[in-house]
């Protein structure tokens, strides 16, 4: 049985990073288990809000003016950025945190929710790209102290 996520924080670390395809490969030789395609300084993660009860995901970054590292919405599988300040990238996850779209979202929009998506990553404007979160890249969450461990994926 799969669990549930619960309201905490953690690290988000990309998979594959820029180079995909290249470093799946690096991946299959040594390195495995690790994290990879992080931008410089990132290596040791990026900081993680999980939003995961009715009432974290309706306040989301609603009232913010900015923002540190990313928020993970799930269950999620679309957003709007209605009375937002600043513009935001959105990816969209599917049930093993595969990046199934990434979108830019200016305030005030409402962004299409896409099927096969279970959680939304949600980052200040650029920050997706520069993290190397595109289509087809993996992500890991490590649950932080305050938040009980990952569901497993099956």
């Amino acid at each position: 049985m799969v669990g549930r996520w619960r309201d905490g924080t953690g690290t988000l670390h990309v998979v594959g990073g820029a180079d995909g395809a290249e470093e799946d490969r690096e991946g299959a030789e040594g390195s495995a288990g690790r994290a990879k395609g992080l931008s410089a300084g990132l290596a040791e993660g990026i900081p993680l809000t999980i939003a995961a009860s009715y009432r974290a995901r309706a306040r989301g970054l609603l009232g913010r003016d900015g923002m540190t590292g990313a928020l993970l919405l799930t269950p999620a599988s679309g957003v709007h950025t209605f009375r937002m300040r600043f513009a935001i990238d959105v990816a969209y996850l599917d049930r093993r945190l595969t990046v199934v779209d990434v979108h830019a979202l200016r305030p005030g929009r409402l962004g299409r929710p896409r099927l096969r998506a279970r959680h939304v990553l949600e980052a200040e404007a650029g920050a997706l790209e520069r993290w190397g979160v595109r289509r087809g890249v993996r992500v890991v969450i490590t649950p932080g102290p305050s938040a009980p461990p990952a569901p497993s994926v099956r």
